[in-house]
């Protein structure tokens, strides 16, 4: 995945050939290997050649991760006017969400087991700022792509939630570390994992998207 928007952002300032074999390559390992259709799910670590395996670190799924992954094939969808990619970005879309959501205290998981056992990461029920992060721009191209209605709610109902839980209302900026239940585990707002990344890019990216569907809703 990071391969993926590597070279999609290399391609931006240089036309080298090589950038197109480099997606293609990264695009058939997510299809073919990290995809499992029989989970519905996109895997964090597969065998040599995609390969199932049945352990802990082989069943984990990281919902974020997968969230990131098909907003990057929208992006490439759109470079090619790929139709094929929208819908495959939107599988992997829909599976995430289903998986990570948290339907009794909303928000998304960090982790999950694919055959719902104990998952070994400590903090796997927690909630952190970068898969909403990832998640509201997610489903606004999804929307904008598709036209369903679908992810205009879920846009709507990550969103909501992302902003009622996460943001710090006294010195700004957003708490990275939650509960499960959406209470505060840790004040801070900074680490090596946490830096100025996720969220700006978000909120750049959202408010870039929305001008280009208002433009095009005006033209209209």
């Amino acid at each position: 995945m990071i391969l993926l928007s590597i070279t999609q952002i290399l391609r931006q300032v240089n036309s080298d050939s090589l950038y197109k074999k480099v997606i293609d390559d990264a695009l058939y390992e997510i299809e073919h290997h990290f995809m499992k259709p029989e989970f519905m799910v996109l895997l964090e670590s597969v065998g040599p050649n995609g390969e199932f395996i049945d352990e802990p670190m082989g069943r984990t799924v990281n919902p974020g991760h997968a969230i990131e992954t098909a907003w990057f094939i929208m992006e490439e969808a759109r470079y090619r006017n790929d139709q094929a990619l929208v819908k495959l970005a939107c599988t992997i879309l829909d599976w995430s969400l289903d998986i990570g959501w948290d339907s009794e205290y909303g928000g998304i998981f960090y982790f999950r087991d694919v055959k719902g056992f104990p998952c070994e990461q400590y903090e796997h029920d927690m909630k952190l700022w970068w898969p909403h992060n990832e998640a509201i721009y997610a489903t606004l191209l999804a929307y904008h792509l598709t036209g369903d209605q679908k992810y205009e709610q879920w846009h709507q109902k990550i969103h909501d939630w992302a902003y009622a839980h996460f943001p710090d209302r006294k010195n700004g900026g957003w708490f990275g570390y939650l509960h499960r239940d959406g209470s505060l585990s840790s004040t801070l707002k900074g680490n090596m994992w946490q830096g100025p990344f996720h969220l700006s890019r978000m909120q750049l990216y959202c408010w870039k998207l929305l001008e280009e569907m208002l433009e095009q809703k005006e033209i209209k």
